[in-house]
């Protein structure tokens, strides 16, 4: 079994990425568990471009895939999994493969990734922690390879670039964002309609366990610091789970205030996924990595084994432990 850090991970350059993605021919495409969209645009975009250079190729999440993804998200190829070339996107950890990680954990040949977090697990990682989404690296991939680039790969690239940037207003947004987004725009991407299903469309049950969600808000250190729980019973009383929680982690966001905001959703007896959203000057990875997880300065998560108290104080000496260096 691979160590965490893999010191036999060898880091690519966009060249030799593209020389590698050349040099084979069929391949499996992973995402990561609990999707969203900059995991799901990066996949298929490059699901689309290699098909656009004759590869063979299918897409593999480890969890069922919203519907609201269905405008870009089709059936792939059929592909032998055991002599395919393996490519992971979006994912910083193979645990974030869920359960994905037993079968194709040890055997990724290629990480493609903007998580400073990545633990290079993959053989091969071309990693670009500036990059506001992995869909960024995905569209310089292409251009890189100057591979057609379609409409319905526009709207994957799009939909992964608005999603990890809430709409293009995060602080990981730079001029090369803008950019992307203005080149796509040359397609009917129909970034209006992207928009209003990412971020302003929300079913009825999604409402009802926002209210039960924020019935749990507890606040510390002065109020810069909100915790949010979604527990078991919850997410069965609404019937919300999995992705569908997908935009509670921002509640925290909107809060005055707030430097700090972790939302604890329980995804066992005992087990808990942390979602983190923080402003400058905290930095979010360096909370989760005491939790034994990763990500973003601003963004970042962990899974924490315990009792609903236990998890909570964890968090709180983390975010403690951050809040007190700066």
């Amino acid at each position: 079994m691979k160590e965490k850090n893999n010191l036999s991970c060898r880091e690519l350059t966009l060249r030799k990425t593209a020389a590698f993605i050349k040099k084979h021919d069929n391949y499996v495409i992973l995402t990561h568990s609990s999707p969203d969209g900059d995991t799901l645009g990066a996949g298929y975009a490059l699901y689309y471009g290699l098909k656009e250079i004759g590869k063979t190729a299918s897409v593999i999440c480890p969890d069922l895939i919203p519907k609201k993804y269905d405008y870009f998200v089709h059936e792939t190829d059929h592909v032998n999994r055991e002599t395919a070339t393996v490519i992971a996107v979006d994912v910083a950890d193979k645990k974030l493969l869920g359960s994905l990680d037993e079968v194709f954990g040890d055997i990724v040949d290629l990480s493609i990734d903007h998580h400073i977090s990545n633990t290079r697990f993959a053989k091969n990682l071309y990693l670009d922690a500036n990059a506001a989404a992995t869909c960024e690296i995905i569209y310089e991939l292409l251009s890189f390879m100057r591979v057609n680039i379609n409409t319905i790969t526009a709207k994957a690239l799009y939909t992964g670039l608005a999603t990890d940037t809430g709409c293009f207003k995060y602080s990981n947004v730079t001029a090369k964002t803008h950019y992307i987004a203005s080149q796509l725009y040359e397609f009917p991407v129909d970034a209006a309609n992207i928009n209003k299903l990412m971020f302003d469309t929300k079913s009825k049950k999604l409402l009802e366990l926002e209210r039960m969600v924020l019935d749990t808000a507890e606040f510390h250190f002065d109020d810069k610091c909100m915790l949010l729980t979604v527990t078991e019973q919850m997410q069965e009383k609404t019937g919300c789970s999995g992705p569908d929680l997908e935009g509670i982690a921002v509640i925290s966001r909107s809060v005055e205030g707030i430097e700090a905001g972790a939302t604890i959703k329980q995804i066992g007896e005992k087990t808990y996924k942390v979602s983190l959203r923080t402003y400058p000057p905290i930095d979010a990875s360096l909370i989760c990595k005491q939790l034994g997880g990763g990500g973003h300065i601003a963004a970042a998560g962990a899974t924490v084994e315990g009792e609903l108290d236990e998890v909570k104080a964890k968090i709180l000496t983390a975010v403690k432990n951050v809040m007190e260096e700066v």
